[in-house]
């Protein structure tokens, strides 16, 4: 990728998906392996992934696979054929956490730093670009100037600068949350997180008060950076994430859509930017994140700290207003909605608070209209005396639109290339030219004898109307021009079978004109890592990963967390959240408060989810939150498969 170019990478649980994501917009698209993705139900053949290659290389766009979960000794041969049979399949990169395969025989296919390996720093991130990593995943938690730091400390020419744009936010610096493990023995950092941060929990201060009751502390809104591209891209980042290979059919249309227009908006405004795939893509529907499953949405901290980050009442959809409780009844539910123009239909999903301001959902079976203009009688598919504080002038939301998932069911968009098309006499005959908007040109030879029209006044029109009938091809036409010096009647018959070979020879020309991606090499001699040191945060669980850090001069090598040699009370999760922040109760805003300024210390709290504790503790120079905890017996006494011991200093001579 060029450093003028940008890159809308979108995500695909299937190949299925994939495709519609190529078909949307996608420059790229990122999708799990068989194995060792990150997202234990998110996995898909070899076979699989070849054909959406396949399928997208056609456009230019490129296919990323998911190898980014942290590995064990006995895992590394597994991984290492994998990617050799992704390299063999035309997969154009491979997005990695492990630097243990940094160490063994993998084909010369691009890496691309995991969102895992934690990239908050422009020395971390000027490492992995110097160790032979060519695009690099930014934490979610930088803001503008810190990603711009990074962009001036690496060189744009050899690495790309990746950023989430959109969708669900990890609590935790991604590769920083151990709490699933301690827990469940369900790692996160292979791919198979328990989501706690999804739980409500109590909170209680040092004095043991209860600041907050049932509240998801820990959840946070999704992503939404829609307003922030333009500062994006002059902050460095050239290739747009969207997380999701969890997400269905219609999320990925719909959110590849919506920045797709975005970023037509931006490369027209700014002409010397460009797309790093080819074609243009029209919709059947107006894209609009707002229907998709989201739990509101935040910005993060891309233009600093805000205090309304988290989703604490729920970790459900809430949804869009759309009306009030105008009428209860004993079979079904009245709603006057704030907009007459709105339709309810059957299927819809509703939902309201309860007086706990707990989420309540309420899934219409029929929807009929009234008389009285925006008012609809709802039968509900449960029971009445199911939905809890249903009362009249209660608000309702919308968080499914059956209409709206109808529409994205369909067929929704289209991708097209534009293409030039020329006519010229030949030698023996005929000789028709196609050249795409990327410069690529396919030709075809017609040996065929001239034959005056018997309609002189119509055979220019019809002969252009006929070339351009490019029908189900990926091309359509910019313009016609006929090179002849005389006017020709030719066959439809034959004139369809050259216009076949030179389309043909066009998607040949393209594929001949897509070059592998190239493997970048890592500094000689090893540039040292930025540190001398690393803890069990650095998450490394092979020896090959440690025989990495050590070439790069690490001293001191503690074992992943997951090798279960953390036996005390350790942070098992960082974040840049903080509780005492989103609940008033953060020293530096009480700075200055007269009556307050003094009293409020960043003291640790405490939080409880039935028998689960753990304590939240404060680091305010940073400005981050560590959730400390300890590893459960229960998952300690199920010994890790393959036990990890590393040396943590020099050993004693003799002793093994």
């Amino acid at each position: 990728m060029q450093p003028h170019q940008l890159e809308l990478l979108a995500p695909a649980r299937n190949l299925e998906i994939g495709i519609e994501a190529v078909n949307h917009g996608a420059d790229a698209v990122y999708i799990g392996g068989p194995s060792f993705g990150a997202r234990s139900t998110a996995d898909n053949s070899v076979q699989d992934i070849a054909r959406l290659v396949q399928y997208a290389h056609r456009f230019h766009s490129r296919i990323f696979v998911t190898l980014n979960t942290i590995l064990r000794d006995d895992e590394l041969e597994g991984a290492r054929q994998l990617a050799w049979q992704l390299y063999d399949a035309g997969v154009d990169a491979l997005i990695i956490q492990d630097m243990g395969l940094l160490e063994i025989d993998m084909p010369p296919i691009q890496l691309h730093a995991s969102t895992q390996t934690d990239i908050r720093t422009p020395e971390k991130a000027r490492f992995l670009q110097d160790a032979g990593l060519s695009q690099i995943v930014l934490a979610r938690e930088l803001t503008l100037p810190q990603i711009a730091a990074i962009r001036d400390a690496v060189d744009t020419q050899r690495t790309v600068i990746e950023f989430f744009v959109h969708g669900a936010l990890c609590v935790a610096y991604s590769g920083q949350c151990f709490i699933s493990h301690a827990h469940t023995g369900r790692s996160a950092n292979r791919g198979d997180c328990s989501q706690a941060c999804r739980l409500p929990y109590e909170v209680k201060d040092a004095q043991g008060r209860i600041v907050a009751h049932d509240k998801h502390v820990l959840s946070m809104k999704d992503n939404n950076q829609s307003e922030n591209l333009r500062e994006l891209v002059d902050a460095g980042v050239r290739s747009f994430k969207i997380e999701g290979r969890y997400k269905d059919m219609a999320y990925v249309k719909n959110i590849t859509a919506h920045y797709r227009k975005l970023f037509d908006e931006v490369l027209t405004e700014r002409p010397e930017l460009a797309p790093s795939s080819h074609g243009h893509t029209t919709f059947s529907f107006e894209p609009d994140p707002n229907q998709n499953f989201n739990r509101e949405f935040t910005d993060y901290f891309v233009q600093g700290r805000k205090e309304d980050i988290g989703a604490f009442d729920t970790p459900k959809n809430p949804g869009q207003p759309i009306g009030w409780v105008s009428k209860v009844s004993a079979e079904h539910v009245e709603i006057t909605t704030d907009n007459p123009a709105i339709a309810l239909h059957n299927g819809d999903g509703l939902c309201y608070y309860d007086l706990q301001k707990e989420l309540v959902g309420l899934q219409i079976n029929r929807a009929e209209a009234q008389k009285a203009k925006g008012v609809w009688r709802l039968f509900p598919k449960d029971p009445m005396t199911s939905f809890k504080d249903l009362r009249t002038g209660v608000q309702i939301n919308r968080n499914r639109d059956m209409s709206w998932v109808r529409t994205l069911d369909k067929k929704s968009a289209e991708r097209r290339m534009g293409v030039w098309i020329q006519l010229a006499e030949s030698a023996d005959g005929l000789q028709l030219t196609l050249t795409d908007e990327a410069g690529h040109t396919g030709t075809a030879n017609m040996a065929i004898a001239w034959q005056a029209p018997k309609d002189a006044a119509q055979a220019e029109d019809k002969l252009k109307s006929a070339l351009g009938k490019l029908g189900d091809t990926l091309f359509e036409p910019l313009d016609v021009q006929l090179a002849l010096p005389r006017l020709w009647f030719v066959p439809p018959s034959q004139l369809n079978a050259l216009r076949r070979d030179a389309v043909q020879a066009l998607e040949a020309a393209r594929a001949a004109g897509l070059s592998r991606m190239p493997r970048a090499v890592p500094l000689e001699p090893p540039v040292a890592y930025p540190e001398d040191t690393l803890t069990y945060l650095a998450n490394v669980f092979n020896q090959k990963a440690r025989d990495f850090y050590a070439k790069h001069g690490v001293k001191v090598i503690a074992a992943a967390y997951e090798a279960q040699e953390e036996l005390g009370e350790v942070s098992l999760m960082i974040t840049k959240h903080c509780v005492r922040f989103s609940l008033s109760l953060c020293p530096k805003q009480a700075k200055g408060v007269t009556g307050v300024q003094g009293t409020v210390k960043a003291e640790p709290m405490q939080l409880i989810n039935g028998k689960e504790k753990l304590t939240l503790r404060f680091d305010c120079k940073p400005c981050e939150m560590h959730v400390v905890g300890k590893i459960k017996k229960s998952v300690l006494s199920a010994v890790p498969e393959s036990p990890v011991h590393f040396y943590k200093s020099k050993p004693v001579v003799g002793l093994h």
